[in-house]
């Protein structure tokens, strides 16, 4: 079992020198897929500009509430479609409504974008910080078994922490992996959510 503790914590040490930012302007970035920072505008937009209402959205309740239900992830993207047509189907004025939706989702996908990005960072500092305990405490397990006359129960403790690090670096190793494709998520909703828009307004 102390054997297995240190394998562990060596492959742990590895998959983490080969997991090193390939952006070094992003040196806490995780991911394999590039750090970009927000969304540009002009990848998911190709309607009427918008910087005249990019806050006017909010002073309107209808569209911020719809605006609300349209970025919330659990909403299927189907769905959210057919709320948009439905929407502005019975608006009075189609542009206006459309360039509103549009900036109130601009607005609010790009701050969930920045609280995933700023998550996954947040998580690089806390594996760095879980990588260094772990070698300490394995650099000590090495040390205890090398005494003439270890303590079992100290071996014993020590193995299972080491264990344990592990495991939790682990599990939030997957975690980071499957949260990385978040931001890319959400690029595609609001471009499939922005084209839709066009069209009505067209």
């Amino acid at each position: 079992m102390r054997m297995r503790a240190i394998f562990l914590t060596g492959l742990l040490l590895i998959s983490i020198g080969a997991a090193q930012a390939a952006d070094p302007r992003y040196p806490d970035w995780p991911c394999v897929q590039a750090k970009v920072p927000e969304i540009s505008l002009a990848a998911v937009w190709a309607g009427p500009p918008i910087d005249d209402v990019a806050n006017a959205w909010k002073d309107d309740p209808e569209i911020a509430a719809l605006v609300e239900q349209l970025a919330a992830r659990r909403v299927p993207v189907e769905q959210a479609q057919k709320s948009v047509t439905a929407f502005l189907a019975r608006s009075p004025d189609k542009a206006k409504a459309g360039r509103l939706i549009f900036a109130g989702l601009f607005d609010n996908l790009n701050a969930q974008r920045s609280t995933v990005l700023n998550g996954l960072e947040r998580v690089t500092r806390k594996q760095r910080e879980a990588v260094e305990k772990i070698r300490a405490d394995s650099a000590a397990l090495q040390s205890l078994q090398a005494s003439p006359t270890p303590d079992q129960a100290k071996l014993d403790e020590l193995n299972n922490q080491v264990l344990w690090e592990a495991r939790i670096f682990e599990d939030r190793r997957r975690v980071v992996a499957f949260v990385c494709e978040v931001p890319t998520i959400i690029d595609q909703r609001l471009f499939a959510l922005g084209r839709v828009i066009q069209q009505e307004m067209e």
